[in-house]
C-alpha cells in the first residue's frame, strides 16, 4: 500500500485527538449532506418562484415517496459501511476489499430494481397519500423522471459511503460541490430557458447525480489504496454480504417503514389543502437543514465506534460517543434559537404567497426547538449501529416514529380536527425515542455484545 497517499486520503480514527477526529470527519460530511440537500431544495426554490403553488406543493411531497426508497438503499449503505470501517480498523486488507466488490455489484442491482419499482408505482403512491388533484399530474412527472435516473444517486452514495467508511470525506464533498452548482444552472436553464416546468428541476437533477456517480467510480477505479475498485473482481461475496444484511435489513427496515410514516403523516397534511402543503414542504427543508448537522455528527459517530470496536478498543468508542453528544447538542441548541425567531425571513424566500407562509411559519415554531432532541437518539443510535448493533435502534425508532406517531395522530385528528395537533406529530415521537435510546444505550451491555463480533 502507497503510505503517503493513505496519509493523505484515509483517517485511522483508533489513535489521536478525539474530538478533532470527530470534527474534522464530520465537517466536511456536513458539507457533502448540505449539497446534497441542495439538490431538492434548489428544485424547490425554483419551482416555488417561478412554477407556481401546485408545483411547489408536488415537489415537496414527492420527499417522503422518494426517502422510502432512497432510505431502504442507505440502510445497506450504512451496513456496508460498518463492516468495510471494521475491516480498516483490523487492518484486514483482502476482507476489505471483498466487502467493496460485494457493495458495489449489490448497487447496481438495487439501481435496476428501484427505477422499475419506483416509475411503475407512482400512482400507487400518490394516492395513498390523499394528493389533490391540482397536484397529482405535476408529482407525477417529477417522480417518474426522477425515479428514471435514481441510479446515479444510488452509486455516488454507495462510493462516498466507501470513502468515508475509510476515513475520506473530502473528495466526496468535492465532487457534491460541483454537481450542486450544475444543478442550480441546469434547473434555471431548463425552467427559465427552455421553460420545461417541473419536468426542467427533475431532468436537472438527474443529470446531476449521473454526472456525481461517474467522478466517485473514476475515483474508485484508479486509486492505488485498499479501497480501489476491480471491475473485473466485481461480485457478491454470500459472507460478506451476510455481515452486511445483518446490520443494513434492521437499519434498512427502520429507515423505510419511518419514511413510509412520513408519507402518512403527508396525508394529514394533504387534507388542509395545496397551501397548508406548500407551507408543509418549506418547513421540512427547514427541518433537514437544521437536522443536517446532528446527521453528519452521528454517521461520524458510526465510522468512529466502528473502526474502534475493530481495533477492540471499547472505552476509546464510549468517549467518542459522549464528546460527539456534547459538541452537537451545543451547535443545535444555537441553530434552532437563530432559526425559531427568523422564520419569518427565512419562510419567506420559499414562497410569497401569504397563506403559504402562515403556515411555514406555524410549522418552523412548533417543532424547530424540539429537534434538539435528535441530538440524543442519532448520535446514540450511530453508536450502536458502529458496534454492530442496528436491531435495537431499528426497534426503538419504529416505535416512535411510526407506531406511536400514527397512533397519536390517529387518535388526536378525530378528537380534534387542527393542523396544530397534525403538526405536533413529530416531535412526539422523537420525545418517545430519545427517552428509549438513553435507557437502552445504558443497561443493555453492547460493549461485550460488540466485543463478541471481532473475535
Amino acid at each position: 500500500m502507497n503510505s503517503n497517499t493513505k496519509k493523505t486520503t484515509t483517517v485511522d480514527m483508533t489513535v489521536g485527538s478525539i474530538s478533532k477526529l470527530l470534527i474534522a470527519y464530520a465537517i466536511p460530511l456536513l458539507l457533502g449532506n448540505l449539497f446534497q440537500l441542495l439538490y431538492n431544495t434548489v428544485d424547490v426554490l425554483v419551482v416555488g418562484n417561478f412554477v407556481g403553488t401546485q408545483a411547489l406543493a408536488a415537489v415537496g411531497s414527492t420527499t417522503p415517496i422518494i426517502n422510502i426508497l432512497v432510505s431502504f438503499f442507505n440502510g445497506f449503505s450504512v451496513g456496508a459501511g460498518v463492516v468495510i470501517s471494521r475491516y480498516y480498523g483490523a487492518h484486514n486488507e483482502k476482507q476489505m476489499h471483498t466487502a467493496i466488490e460485494t457493495t458495489m455489484a449489490c448497487t447496481f442491482v438495487f439501481g435496476v430494481l428501484f427505477t422499475i419499482i419506483g416509475v411503475s408505482g407512482v400512482p400507487f403512491m400518490l394516492r395513498l397519500m390523499s394528493t389533490p388533484d391540482d397536484v397529482v399530474a405535476s408529482a407525477t412527472t417529477y417522480l417518474r423522471i426522477y425515479f428514471s435516473g435514481i441510479t446515479g444517486l444510488l452509486v455516488y452514495n454507495m462510493g462516498s459511503g466507501i470513502l468515508r467508511a475509510v476515513g475520506d470525506t473530502r473528495r466526496p464533498l468535492m465532487f457534491l460541490c460541483f454537481t450542486s452548482v450544475l444543478n442550480i444552472f441546469l434547473d434555471l436553464l431548463f425552467v427559465l430557458a427552455f421553460r420545461l416546468g417541473i419536468a426542467g428541476v427533475a431532468y436537472a437533477t438527474i443529470l446531476s447525480q449521473f454526472l456525481s456517480a461517474i467522478l466517485i467510480l473514476i475515483l474508485l477505479s484508479r486509486t492505488s489504496d485498499m479501497y480501489r475498485l476491480v471491475w473485473r473482481e466485481l461480485a457478491i461475496d454470500l459472507h460478506i454480504l451476510q455481515q452486511i444484511t445483518s446490520i443494513a435489513l434492521p437499519t434498512a427496515i427502520q429507515s423505510t417503514v419511518t419514511c413510509f410514516s412520513n408519507v402518512i403523516v403527508q396525508s394529514y397534511i394533504n387534507s388542509f389543502g395545496s397551501s397548508c402543503m406548500a407551507g408543509w414542504s418549506t418547513y421540512i427543508k427547514v427541518d433537514q437543514y437544521m437536522f443536517l448537522p446532528i446527521q453528519s455528527m452521528g454517521q461520524a459517530v458510526t465510522t468512529f465506534v466502528s473502526q474502534n470496536i475493530g481495533a477492540r478498543n471499547v472505552e476509546r468508542a464510549k468517549q467518542g460517543t459522549i464528546q460527539a453528544f456534547r459538541m452537537i447538542l451545543s451547535l443545535s441548541v444555537v441553530v434552532s434559537l437563530i432559526i425559531w425567531i427568523g422564520a419569518a425571513p427565512i419562510t419567506r424566500a420559499f414562497s410569497n404567497d401569504a397563506e403559504v407562509l402562515a403556515y411555514s411559519r406555524l410549522f418552523v415554531r412548533m417543532n424547530i426547538l424540539f429537534l434538539n432532541l435528535g441530538c440524543i437518539h442519532q448520535i446514540l443510535a450511530g453508536a450502536l449501529r458502529g458496534t454492530g448493533d442496528a436491531r435495537a435502534p431499528m426497534i426503538i425508532m419504529i416505535s416512535s416514529f411510526v407506531v406511536f406517531r400514527q397512533i397519536y395522530l390517529y387518535v388526536g385528528s378525530r378528537i380534534l380536527h387542527d393542523i396544530h395537533v397534525v403538526g405536533f406529530g413529530y416531535p412526539i415521537g422523537w420525545i418517545l425515542c430519545s427517552i428509549l435510546m438513553v435507557s437502552y444505550y445504558r443497561f443493555s451491555h453492547w460493549e461485550e455484545k460488540a466485543l463478541a463480533q471481532t473475535r
